[in-house]
């Protein structure tokens, strides 16, 4: 029940972040802002303070900011007309759309920042993980520690596992049974050598049924700087931005649409991350932030991208207004890509339950 909560709380906070981006924006550039809602639909609790409603909704599907003249055809009394959206010149309503996703992309990077910092940087070298550390194993070996080689036998973790497999009991191979003779496994700790005699234990999990040492690997880490794990950051969310763009790039391929979760996904993987552990929540916290600036960016209406690109069309036709019937028709076409996305990512998340995979993490 606490994952649950913790992450409703943060995808609430998201949400409310990133309209609060649009929302601060659109009051420094003099804007009249009528509404900020946390969720859609008719509100379940509202106030007024000044001339600005602010409002929860009971469809927890996202949240808005309404700005007096985000329609040109709108009619306005004439004391707030200089104050509307479609009134300001074109830099301002960039800055005021941009906002929001800018705000996305902070979040993440200064939470990955923040991670990198005190966790470090994992690298490719494989250590003995602090997880899953068993019996025979915890007797002898330590999280961090880098298996050097197993009766002699160097390699990769795959290979270290071929060898340890060849101890067999000296009876029937049943779970739990412990190997005839001892494996003699020598360790890198602390940047010496050591070395072990440690008799492995028959696995009979399925999937599994060989003999095991009782641990597993994960990828040993670095200490960074602030300055490197800024580099470190800004890389891995500019590795997620293009593999991001590249799938919604190929919705026409059947491979690539099952990649797709909707909000229902979204949510039950953070949940699951917080019972696994709160660094991976606030990694997928961080990703799911980064993910809703780049969608959001896309250029079509009514996403925030689509707002962006018509203000750009129009500085570009040397600031005469686009048609708002030009802006409808494409908008229809940009509506029917974000139903599309919704309801792909809502059958893939159907079927994840279905099938028992939603939300599946570190298995």
């Amino acid at each position: 029940m606490t994952a649950i909560l913790l992450a409703f709380i943060g995808f609430c906070a998201l949400i409310v972040l990133h309209e609060l981006g649009h929302f601060t924006a659109a009051k420094l550039v003099g804007m009249r802002v009528e509404k900020f809602s946390l969720f859609f639909g008719r509100p379940l609790a509202k106030v007024q303070k000044g001339e600005t409603e602010y409002a929860i909704g009971w469809m927890p599907l996202g949240g808005y900011v309404r700005i007096t003249g985000m329609n040109p055809t709108e009619e306005i009394p004439e004391e707030v007309a200089p104050r509307a959206y479609y009134r300001q010149p074109v830099w301002k309503r960039i800055v005021v759309i941009a906002a929001g996703p800018f705000v996305n992309i902070v979040i993440a990077f200064l939470i990955i920042w923040a991670l990198l910092l005190a966790n470090g940087q994992a690298t490719d070298q494989p250590v003995v993980s602090k997880q899953d550390l068993g019996q025979p194993a915890a007797q002898y070996l330590q999280p961090n520690d880098r298996i050097v080689s197993v009766d002699g036998v160097r390699g990769d973790p795959a290979a270290i596992a071929r060898q340890v497999s060849t101890h067999r009991c000296a009876g029937r191979q049943v779970d739990g049974c412990a190997a005839a003779t001892p494996a003699t496994v020598v360790v890198e700790r602390d940047g010496r050598l050591q070395t072990f005699e440690i008799t492995p234990r028959y696995d009979g999990t399925r999937g599994i049924e060989r003999a095991r040492l009782g641990f597993s690997y994960e990828n040993a880490t670095r200490n960074v700087g602030p300055v490197d794990a800024s580099g470190v950051a800004v890389t891995g969310m500019w590795d997620v931005t293009t593999r991001t763009v590249e799938t919604f790039g190929k919705l026409f391929q059947a491979r690539e649409r099952e990649q797709l979760s909707g909000v229902v996904g979204t949510s039950e993987t953070l949940r699951q991350s917080f019972e696994f552990s709160t660094t991976l929540a606030l990694y997928v916290l961080a990703i799911i932030s980064l993910s809703l600036a780049i969608i959001n960016l896309f250029p079509f209406l009514p996403l925030d991208g689509g707002h962006i690109f018509w203000a750009l069309v129009e500085k570009i036709r040397g600031g005469r207004p686009v048609p708002f019937s030009v802006m409808e028709k494409a908008g229809a076409v940009g509506f029917v890509l974000v139903i599309m996305l919704f309801f792909i990512g809502l059958s893939n998340d159907i079927g994840r339950i279905g099938d028992g995979t939603l939300g599946d993490i570190g298995r």
